[in-house]
């Protein structure tokens, strides 16, 4: 199924981008700093947001999806630099960054607490760690819908987890929880962390 998705990513999420999806996004990005890593930048959607930092490395597994991110590093106004790699196994050595970006990834990582233990890897002390995630709702009815669609929802988008509780894994991988911002009934969380000393 990988293979259509990155084709149809940007149309389906164009609606939602238009509204507030884009300004939320372009809050957070712009919150990172110095030298940055974005954890599956998809189809580049970013890459325009961000403004203070020195560079960025970006990683994306899916190489369809790369493809896509490529056109839009022309919009950027600063370095950055596509890796085909996996968040479970970083390519970059010990405290290498400032900030770590993720929006609307975490849901499809494979094994997302190694992610997070590689990520506080390659992060310095006091690393920002900025994420935009859906996650599983804590009303009860719809949490319980949630669980019911992943298993369908997972073979149809890429491994997408609607019920995936990003919040808790990062809570439990040692993450300083500095601001959670809810969106759209709690369907969506900004999550702003620090990579404690």
């Amino acid at each position: 199924m990988a293979g259509w998705l990155p084709h149809i990513y940007d149309v389906a999420m164009k609606p939602l981008e238009k509204t507030r999806f884009e300004k939320i996004r372009a809050d957070l990005v712009r919150k990172a700093q110095g030298k940055v890593l974005e954890i599956g930048f998809g189809t580049g959607a970013n890459f325009r947001y961000y403004r203070n930092v020195e560079r960025v490395d970006a990683i994306e597994p899916n190489p369809a999806m790369g493809k896509q991110g490529v056109k839009r590093i022309k919009k950027s106004r600063i370095p950055i630099h596509l890796y085909q790699a996996k968040a479970e196994q970083l390519p970059f050595a010990d405290n290498s960054f400032d900030s770590v970006v993720a929006t609307l990834v975490f849901c499809t990582i494979p094994e997302p607490e190694r992610a997070l233990q590689e990520i506080r890897r390659v992060s310095k002390p006091g690393a920002k760690l900025l994420l935009f995630e859906h996650v599983k709702m804590d009303q009860k009815m719809m949490g319980k819908t949630q669980e019911a669609l992943t298993p369908i929802w997972k073979k149809l988008c890429d491994g997408c987890h609607l019920n995936r509780n990003t919040l808790g894994l990062l809570k439990n991988s040692g993450w300083d929880i500095q601001k959670v911002t809810s969106h759209y009934g709690g369907l969506f969380l900004t999550i702003e962390c620090r990579n404690p000393f």
